[in-house]
């Protein structure tokens, strides 16, 4: 990895919480920053606030909302252009399995069940369209879990016994599997992809409103996903799964070279609209 001041980086939902502190970190190391957030106000807040805090000034915002995927198209055309030469990618954007959102079933504006979409498969989307702009040595940083649920492949939309917990767990599978997916298609010295569970329950919006009370530290959850980021340590480093600071084992689900083909094909099938 570049150093900091040399590099470009997206972080998706970066408007507030764990996104926020990641790419204000990001921006205190001279980074140019792309925020990704889907509400004007809140992102343009953001910008203003990393702004003072780090006093750069190359800290862009790109807005769409996940739940569309001909957002996450646009979004990836825009921010191709807007960066030809893209050094990170951090996967952050996301819903939990209960409140602010509503525990029930919902579907995305495509008809895709709506936590596999926002925390999975726009990423997955955004970050297929934009490799061509990665260069090497790039990374991709997927803001997963320890919540993971093996994907039931004849039933992944879970229109059956639907559970708020169950289909988050299931998306966050979803990410580790992709990253190790990417790692498989990629040698180290071009990309490198790693998935984290960044903290438990820090003290974000959907944590407090479904819990109530946090167990880790916001800051821990900063310091764990910015090493996978930035940390020259872990240049060449991929295809792990890292519990904070150390690395972990995700569910075997993840290690499974056909079960993650399957998710590749879902994935296709799905942004294409098949």
């Amino acid at each position: 990895m570049r150093p900091p001041e040399e590099i470009t980086a997206l972080v998706t939902g970066a408007t507030d919480g764990l996104g926020l502190g990641v790419a204000t970190e990001l921006a205190r190391r001279g980074a140019r920053v792309l925020i990704h957030g889907r509400n004007p106000e809140r992102a343009a807040d953001a910008v203003a606030r990393i702004e003072a805090e780090t006093q750069n000034d190359r800290v862009e915002i790109h807005l769409a909302d996940f739940a569309s995927l001909v957002e996450v198209r646009d979004l990836a055309e825009t921010i191709g252009e807007a960066a030809p030469e893209l050094d990170l990618i951090v996967n952050n954007a996301g819903i939990g399995g209960g409140l602010p959102e509503s525990r029930e079933r919902q579907e995305s504006l495509d008809g895709i069940e709506l936590r596999f979409q926002v925390n999975y498969l726009a990423g997955f989307i955004l970050t297929e369209r934009l490799l061509g702009a990665l260069r090497a040595p790039a990374r991709v940083v997927q803001v997963s879990s320890l919540g993971q649920a093996p994907i039931d492949f004849d039933d992944p939309m879970l229109t059956r016994a639907y559970d708020g917990a169950r289909a988050y767990a299931q998306s966050k599978l979803a990410q580790i599997m992709y990253a190790n997916d990417l790692a498989e298609r990629f040698e180290p010295a071009e990309l490198t992809a790693n998935s984290l569970h960044p903290a438990t329950f820090m003290p974000t919006k959907m944590v407090l409103e479904e819990r109530g009370a946090a167990v880790d530290t916001l800051e821990l959850g900063i310091k764990s996903t910015l090493r996978l980021a930035i940390d020259p340590a872990l240049d060449g480093v991929t295809g792990r799964f890292f519990d904070r600071l150390e690395e972990g084992e995700p569910h075997p689900q993840a290690l499974d070279p056909a079960a993650r083909a399957r998710l590749r094909e879902l994935s296709l099938e799905l942004s294409e609209g098949r």
